[in-house]
């Protein structure tokens, strides 16, 4: 009898980049030989980006590069989304500032629309996407344009992005400072909106696709918004206590450590009255008379068991909010 893993519910995984496979210009560990063996298990793949610093083309050469299976049209990057966006609400010929990359632009131009350098040059459009170079200049350029009526849409609000140093600044931190300025929010296209996980899926000819990331505001979100099943990989920018924290639209339905894990069996979340188990690890939910809420756990916060087991005991006491929540986390060596 074949052992059940995590994909074998699956025909297809939806992955992110930074994070999930890449940290910098460097593989995350155990993240290439996963990807490789999907193929084994007939599972297809995609890859789903909200950077659009770089070509479809340009990132599956990196992702061959680094030894992971990737063909031109298998990356599906929120620039496309933009462009498309963009190409749905202007004909060919509208005049656009592109604040962002060249890869960006180059998306732009292939619809026939037509680049433009400033405000000055009356843009009826500002599409902006994540661009490391980008200064002061070229954001007070966005503005104003945006200001003086231009439609503006972003690639992606990101408000971080993981690097190999860290975590620094993404594209929706650039898109906070023209928010700043212009009193308004753009229209986004990538992710967390559906489109960008629908494009992939349909790509693959998927029924069931697992959508994999490490952010819960956009690929968790994204996911859940598309109506597919999501995982958390705590590789990137989200923990296990981020997780349980988030608003019921951003709850991942599986947390994995990293991507070898999808190969595993996932571990039963047990219900026994108040008490939910997961392997080893249990967890319970107390409220005070101060009403204030208690997350129990017996565990280790290294054991990801623990954070599924917290997730599932909080989500359940909690099943609706549309915002993060609070509650006390509370370790033991045994619950109380």
């Amino acid at each position: 009898m074949t052992t059940k893993t995590l994909l074998t519910d699956y025909d297809a995984v939806l992955a992110d980049l930074d994070g999930v496979v890449y940290a910098g210009p460097h593989a995350i560990p155990g993240a290439i030989e996963a990807l490789s063996a999907l193929a084994g298990v007939n599972v297809k793949l995609a890859y789903v980006t909200n950077n659009a610093s770089r070509t479809p083309a340009q990132v599956a050469a990196h992702l061959r590069e680094l030894g992971a299976p990737a063909d031109d049209d298998q990356v599906v990057s929120s620039a496309q989304a933009g462009a498309a966006l963009l190409a749905q609400k202007f004909p060919e010929g509208t005049k656009v500032l592109v604040t962002g990359s060249t890869a960006l632009a180059q998306e732009v131009q292939a619809l026939g629309m037509k680049v433009v350098e400033s405000a000055l040059d009356a843009p009826e459009v500002v599409i902006q996407g994540f661009e490391p170079t980008l200064g002061w200049a070229d954001l007070a350029e966005a503005s104003y344009a945006i200001n003086a009526g231009a439609l503006w849409i972003a690639t992606n609000t990101d408000m971080t992005i993981p690097r190999e140093r860290g975590i620094a600044p993404g594209n929706g931190s650039l898109v906070a400072v023209v928010r700043s300025a212009v009193a308004h929010e753009p229209l986004v296209a990538g992710k967390p909106e559906a489109p960008l996980f629908h494009t992939a899926a349909n790509r693959l000819g998927a029924t069931a696709a697992l959508v994999v990331g490490d952010r819960l505001d956009t690929d968790i979100l994204g996911g859940n918004n598309a109506g597919m099943a999501t995982a958390l990989v705590l590789t990137g920018v989200d923990s296990g206590e981020t997780a349980l924290r988030a608003c019921t639209a951003q709850r991942p339905g599986f947390i994995i450590p990293t991507l070898p894990d999808l190969y595993q069996p996932y571990p039963s979340i047990v219900h026994d009255g108040a008490k939910i188990t997961c392997g080893d690890a249990a967890a319970t939910v107390e409220v005070a008379e101060s009403g204030e809420s208690t997350v129990h756990i017996a565990g280790s916060p290294e054991d990801v068991d623990s954070w599924r087991a917290a997730c599932a005991a909080w989500w359940a006491f909690v099943p609706e909010s549309s915002t993060e929540t609070n509650p006390v986390i509370s370790w033991h060596t045994e619950l109380p």
